[in-house]
């Protein structure tokens, strides 16, 4: 925050705020997961997940970062991921037992920052944990078009890929859970 005088509702987190309640839309669109609507609901979702990129770069470029942005960004990524993970589940698109333990790492690692906060640790989002939720990005897309196009099979592609974002969810949470005992552990010498 640029001298603590920006407001709390700026431009970046009205962009958050844009991709929270894009959630219940992208939910409707996915009820209707025929040819079209599935095509449409994986550009929907790529374009509002180019949204992420959007609110960060406003808020780095014009120095307005928030405490109310470090809290929504994450939230808002979490909340379109997940959602859409879980309405592929219904389709046949992604295994139930996948996006419960992708699901699961979200809550632990959440819980883990809560309790370090508390500590007094900070558990800053890390490089592995950046490229974890592209990759979540980057294998929903493909997974949500679902329908072979053009002689290309974008199920089997993102099913290549979600494999990668799954070992880069596991491996990440993992990784935050070895940060925090770390730090603990230099806090106490």
């Amino acid at each position: 925050m640029r001298n603590g005088t920006e407001p709390r509702w700026n431009l970046p987190n009205s962009i958050s705020l844009i991709r929270i309640v894009t959630a219940p839309v992208f939910v409707l669109m996915l009820l209707s997961p025929g040819k079209g609507m599935s095509l449409a609901s994986a550009v929907f979702f790529a374009l509002v997940c180019t949204t992420d990129w959007l609110d960060g770069y406003v808020a780095r470029k014009r120095g307005i970062v928030t405490s109310l942005g470090k809290f929504l960004d994450p939230l808002a990524d979490k909340l379109l991921i997940t959602t859409a993970f879980i309405m592929l589940i219904p389709l046949g698109r992604v295994p139930a037992w996948v996006v419960a333990l992708m699901i699961g790492r979200e809550i632990a690692v959440t819980g883990l920052r809560a309790i370090a906060s508390d500590a007094g640790v900070v558990i800053a989002a890390s490089r592995l944990g950046k490229f974890k939720t592209i990759s979540q990005i980057v294998c929903l897309v493909p997974l949500l078009v679902h329908y072979t196009y053009y002689g290309f099979d974008f199920h089997l592609a993102g099913a290549i890929l979600l494999s990668v974002a799954f070992i880069l969810t596991m491996w990440s949470g993992i990784d935050y859970f070895i940060g925090f005992f770390r730090a603990e552990k230099a806090a106490e010498n």
